[in-house]
């Protein structure tokens, strides 16, 4: 059986305020989340859940086809959290389920580094069920819903909301200078919900159109853009309006002494940054492991990883 697939993704302008309309330009990636369904006249009357990653299976769980109960699992809250997600698929197609389905799930990219585990899980179910994959994210995880565009795009893509309408176009993003571009991984996964709620906290204090408005004009720029040096004195600027919408310093402050410009992607403080040098992968890698970074944590270049 075919299975379906999604890309993952990576927010490279526009986060937070994309949740307010600004453009956003994003990145699908090469790496992503696999799902074949099948049933199996032998495999009894439950509804079977296996999930598997780079090192291994992840999690897998059995489940009462009828109610979407745990039967049994290997990892509790994964299993809540996929019964969250499989109630909301069966309110949009009520007849979807039934007894001896096998669930099979492959991700090519450790989940811990954000490029997308429920994104692309949201976007496998949608397209197996024939639901609306926005709609399936809005009753579960939430979000601007850019992570879903990603999943079934080809190459960059500007991203905005109209209202809650998702408006996705193809962006001609090919950046001359991308040999000069990597997407280092600073080890500690961020909870995307947690995040977007102690923005919208911190939103409701100011009027922000300004700054939507400027950082829409940047999205929009950036794949005009054929000099390096110019490419990231955007970044600077971009990083510079988060700071201030933020009240957090810009990741730049962290490695004052790194020999190029460093911009955050998606929730600050976690995932991964892109940092644009001159500098060799070699010589970026030696400089982040200089300074603490986990060596197991990838460093990958720009060509390695998006479409």
């Amino acid at each position: 059986m075919t299975p379906f697939t999604s890309h993952g993704k990576l927010l490279l302008t526009g986060e937070y305020l994309v949740l307010h309309g600004a453009v956003a330009l994003a990145l699908p990636t090469k790496r992503g989340q696999s799902l074949t369904v099948e049933t199996w006249e032998d495999h009894g009357t439950y509804i079977q859940w296996n999930a598997y990653q780079p090192l291994g299976s992840w999690f897998a769980a059995t489940l009462d086809p009828a109610t979407l109960d745990v039967i049994s699992t290997d990892a509790q809250p994964k299993a809540q959290r996929l019964v969250q997600i499989l109630r909301a698929l069966r309110d949009l197609n009520p007849d979807v389920f039934h007894p001896g389905l096998q669930f099979i799930n492959h991700m090519n990219f450790d989940p811990q580094w954000g490029l997308g585990s429920s994104s692309t899980l949201i976007s496998n179910l949608a397209q197996w069920a024939k639901v609306d994959p926005y709609e399936l994210l809005k009753r579960t995880f939430g979000g601007s819903g850019y992570d879903i565009a990603c999943a079934q795009a080809d190459s960059p893509i500007f991203y905005w909301l109209t209202g809650d309408q998702p408006n996705v176009q193809t962006a001609d993003f090919h950046p001359p200078f991308a040999d000069k571009l990597f997407f280092v991984y600073q080890g500690q996964k961020q909870s995307s919900a947690n995040e977007v709620k102690a923005f919208n906290q911190h939103w409701a204090e100011t009027d922000r159109s300004s700054e939507i408005q400027t950082i829409s004009q940047l999205s929009l720029a950036l794949p005009t853009i054929t000099y390096f040096e110019d490419f990231c004195a955007l970044l600077q600027v971009h990083e510079n309006i988060l700071s201030q919408c933020l009240g957090r310093p810009p990741v730049q402050q962290q490695f004052p002494d790194f020999p190029g410009t460093l911009k955050s992607l998606g929730a600050w403080g976690g995932d991964f940054l892109l940092a644009a040098t001159d500098l060799s992968r070699d010589e970026v890698w030696t400089y982040f492991r200089n300074k603490g970074f986990n060596p197991i944590n990838p460093i990958f270049p720009y060509q390695d990883l998006i479409l």
